[in-house]
């Protein structure tokens, strides 16, 4: 089970799959950041000084926060933004990389492709010399 585990783990579709989850966990820390600290900011002070992290409304004893929610739904946008634009990146890198016409590459013949090419051209030979003496 431990053998069967180890070439599950170094597989290296895997290994992308931690480095993907791990750095899309900090890109959401840096983007959370950047809602956080500057955008909303900004945009309270656009609305005339409100801070979005302390909005709510209090029905009985809960306390809807629909403040942090806004702030998580830029989050949303932003990184979904984000997101859309490498992946247009990426495409286009891929179109680029189809439209590149590659040599085409030849397989090696195998010993009866090689055997078949010297009878046809043994055959040939011999046509091309009965047609001489004619």
């Amino acid at each position: 089970m431990w053998q069967e585990f180890k070439k599950f783990a170094v597989k290296g579709n895997v290994i992308d799959l931690a480095v993907g989850v791990i750095i899309g966990a900090a890109f959401g820390k840096i983007v959370t950041s950047l809602v956080n600290d500057l955008i909303m900011p900004l945009v309270g002070l656009l609305l005339g000084g409100i801070d979005f992290s302390t909005l709510s409304v209090t029905v009985g004893d809960a306390v809807v926060k629909y403040g942090a929610f806004l702030q998580t739904v830029v989050d949303f946008f932003i990184i979904a933004f984000s997101v859309f634009l490498f992946v247009r990146f990426y495409q286009k890198l891929q179109r680029k990389e189809a439209e590149e016409p590659s040599a085409p590459s030849v397989p090696p013949l195998t010993k009866d492709q090689e055997l078949l090419a010297e009878i046809r051209d043994l055959l040939k030979h011999q046509n091309k010399d009965e047609r001489d003496y004619s």
